[in-house]
């Protein structure tokens, strides 16, 4: 089945969301909806403070939140059923040239701001694992047992691309008798915990308290990677080197190279200008609150804002960022 019937199927109990305002009008209310991430994390806590931003600069205005994942927030975006969604920018560029996971290319995906750059591959390595290295699981043909995030996210893609990189991709590995997974964050943590998985893999910032906290009593280690494989990585996936200092976690005494990805709130070319200029001044204006509202924000600063990973700026976002003096 295309991706996008299945990605419609899971998100056809989302409600249409309609847009009040009309043309010039950018100041009437407006009713906004962002598809984000599960309710609870960072995508969450982040949409809902953009959401807010919005109430406050125009009045009477609603806005809702509705839980996605990365290409269903882009798909849900380029129909136009929902105004804003938080995606990695590599997953909309994707969308936008039709490639996986996506069976047709979406042109009218637009970017309105950057929310986080520091998104880094990261892999954890459960102590007395086959592997200490990425490359050594084709050098050994290791059957290791491996968990991607669920299909449909940049955490699994990047997963993919990984370890095709370092000439084991997931169908040799399960011919060496390995076997893979795809599941959810914290349920990989489990089959980490219980023996069930040697590696589990993530794209999140760094130092994560997400991982520390989950690692505490967990013995385990970082996977390492070689720049030729970081670099396949980002030649493929579009994404960008990045170094993970020494003793960042606990578990880390050296610097780990690896990639990352940016995670950008995503709009389309089809919402008027006037109205995506108004949520930027909005988010410009609420900054230091939105920044608040998870710990991935604190290091952001609104100079950051317009540099979205190589999608296209809204032409609403570029003007609001030009009269904040952000853009040229």
């Amino acid at each position: 089945m295309p991706v996008q019937r299945r990605l419609l199927l899971g998100a056809a109990a989302a409600a249409p969301a309609i847009l009040a305002a009309r043309g010039a009008g950018a100041q009437e209310a407006m009713r906004i909806t962002l598809a984000g991430g599960s309710v609870g994390g960072a995508w969450s806590a982040i949409g809902n403070a953009i959401g807010e931003s919005i109430r406050r600069a125009v009045p009477g205005s609603s806005f809702s939140y509705e839980p996605g994942r990365d290409a269903a927030n882009v798909l849900l975006v380029s129909q136009g059923r929902v105004q804003l969604g938080i995606a990695h920018a590599q997953i909309a560029l994707r969308a936008i040239k039709g490639e996986p996971p996506f069976d047709r290319a979406m042109p009218n995906v637009r970017a309105v701001s950057l929310i986080d750059s520091e998104a880094a591959w990261q892999a954890l390595v459960r102590e007395g694992g086959p592997v200490s290295s990425i490359e050594e699981i084709a050098q050994k043909r290791a059957p290791v047992r491996v968990t991607a995030n669920l299909r449909g996210t940049l955490m699994a893609l990047a997963t993919e691309e990984a370890f095709a990189a370092a000439g084991a991709p997931f169908a040799q590995i399960e011919r060496w008798g390995g076997k893979t997974h795809y599941v959810a964050w914290n349920d990989a943590l489990d089959m980490l915990k219980n023996n069930q998985a040697d590696i589990i893999t993530n794209v999140v910032d760094f130092p994560s308290r997400q991982v520390i906290n989950a690692t505490r009593e967990m013995p385990v280690r970082m996977l390492k990677l070689g720049p030729e494989v970081v670099a396949k990585v980002n030649e493929r996936l579009g994404s960008t080197p990045v170094t993970i200092p020494a003793n960042s976690y606990p578990f880390q005494p050296e610097a780990l190279n690896t990639f990352r990805a940016h995670v950008i709130l995503l709009t389309s070319a089809d919402v008027p200008e006037a109205t995506i200029e108004t949520i930027v001044k909005a988010m410009i204006a609420n900054f230091d609150a939105i920044k608040r509202s998870h710990a991935t924000m604190a290091r952001l600063e609104p100079k950051a804002l317009p540099d979205t990973g190589g999608v296209g700026l809204h032409p609403g976002a570029a003007k609001a960022y030009r009269a904040a003096g952000l853009l040229a």
